[in-house]
């Protein structure tokens, strides 16, 4: 599973980095996405990064948000910079068993976090 930190209060304009770290595998061979969540809405994945840091964001969220690893802290971690109100929401780590492309952690998700909530003021 994945231990999540680094969501709270902030205000619009701000930046914020979010933590998710892995407990009961190794990180370094999976690839790691972090999904976005808000009440009523699906859970989207908002950005991936692949074993061998490989990055892929999607287009709504592209210059604005980073993510990034340190697999010897087993840890993925989201950036997300000049925040909005529509940046609140539910984020949540999740990683999965195939290897180490976003490709193939698409196939099967194994691995979540309990998630961490980012409620952003204007």
């Amino acid at each position: 599973q994945f231990v999540e930190s680094g969501g709270g209060l902030v205000r619009s304009g701000d930046s914020l980095t979010l933590s998710c770290r892995a407990s009961g595998f190794i990180l370094e061979s999976y690839a790691v996405a972090w999904f976005h969540q808000t009440p009523g809405k699906e859970r989207k994945q908002v950005s991936c990064i692949t074993s061998n840091g490989t990055t892929e964001y999607v287009e709504s969220v592209k210059g604005r948000l980073t993510i990034d690893r340190d697999n010897a802290k087993e840890t993925a971690y989201l950036r997300i910079h000049s925040l909005r109100p529509e940046d609140e929401g539910f984020y949540c780590g999740a990683a999965g068993a195939y290897g180490g492309t976003c490709a193939q952690m698409r196939l099967g998700l194994e691995w979540w976090g309990q998630g961490t909530q980012v409620t952003v003021s204007s």
